[in-house]
């Protein structure tokens, strides 16, 4: 509901805190495409945060990894997959590596 009323305004920069988090699956699934159409018809920069490394790399043009306490800056990987994006491209292996590669970041 907060994020259908967050659109209301047509906002330039929309912020996302685990928005998804509490979803089952298919739900977050379904979720994130729609982030991904509403992304692609009104272009608003999004700064979205998960916990999610698939998640990351499918909804974002660049991820961003931080470093637990104290928070620092680990790694910033730039996600150059074609738009429109859509759930195949979870089994594509330059996905699959991009996850690994992000996954040992955080690992440090």
């Amino acid at each position: 509901m907060s994020i259908a009323r967050a659109l209301t305004y047509r906002p330039a920069v929309l912020l996302m805190d685990e928005p998804f988090g509490a979803l089952d699956e298919m739900t977050r699934e379904r979720m994130q495409l729609e982030l991904l159409r509403i992304w692609r018809v009104s272009r608003p920069a999004v700064l979205f945060i998960t916990h999610s490394i698939p998640e990351a790399v499918l909804l974002s043009d660049r991820v961003v990894v931080m470093s637990p306490r104290p928070g620092g800056l680990v790694g910033d990987v730039a996600v150059d997959f074609p738009r429109p994006r859509n759930v195949e491209l979870l089994s594509q292996s330059r996905f699959v590596e991009m996850v690994a590669h992000l996954r040992t970041l955080m690992a440090g």
